[in-house]
């Protein structure tokens, strides 16, 4: 499929990628990722318009999301009991966003991208305030498509190396943030223990 999507890509750009990162907000497998970091590439060479490929992604990633909210303030409830994978990203998500709220939205859309449409839908189940899940969901959004088509952009033609920088660079930022995390942690509990 993948190989199928890049192909079309050149012809359908902003329209392809607003399509794929809808879809991948709503947890169909779709190589939305790869697919932007080939926008990039085909922007570098010409091809496409930078401006239209991230604003095609953009729009799609932040659609999805809120179709993804809506579904579950309408029917979170009322869902069948999830199995397997996506009952434990489910978990993951409500327990996420229970402690973390507005940050664990923002990280979900581009840091731990898996749990993001479970996240989406159990801040609909949860009631989460609408307003402050899209200003944390369009900002992570933000992040998720200027990371992968800058990275595509910058490496142009060498599309196996960009996917190689946006891997490293995704595992980077993530074991940054979780020795933030381990930091905070021990400053918390440090204060606990000065009292």
């Amino acid at each position: 499929m993948t190989e199928t999507l890049l192909a079309l890509l050149p012809a359908w750009g902003p329209w392809l990628l607003a399509a794929t990162t809808f879809l991948s907000c709503l947890m169909l497998p779709i190589p939305a990722s790869m697919l932007m970091l080939a926008g990039g590439a085909f922007a570098a060479t010409g091809d496409l318009s930078l401006i239209a490929v991230a604003a095609g992604a953009l729009a799609g990633a932040v659609v999805g999301d809120q179709l993804g909210y809506l579904l579950g303030r309408g029917a979170g409830q009322l869902m069948p009991k999830l199995r397997g994978k996506r009952a434990r990203l489910m978990a993951q998500a409500r327990a996420r966003l229970r402690r973390n709220g507005a940050a664990a939205v923002f990280f979900s859309r581009w840091l731990f991208s898996p749990l993001g449409p479970s996240v989406n839908v159990a801040a609909g189940a949860l009631r989460y305030p609408h307003r402050a899940f899209t200003v944390a969901g369009v900002a992570g959004e933000m992040v998720w498509v200027g990371l992968y088509e800058g990275i595509g952009y910058a490496f142009g033609a060498n599309l196996e190396a960009a996917t190689e920088l946006a891997s490293s660079a995704i595992g980077l930022l993530a074991a940054l943030a979780a020795l933030a995390g381990f930091g905070w942690w021990l400053v918390i509990a440090a204060r606990r223990r000065a009292r």
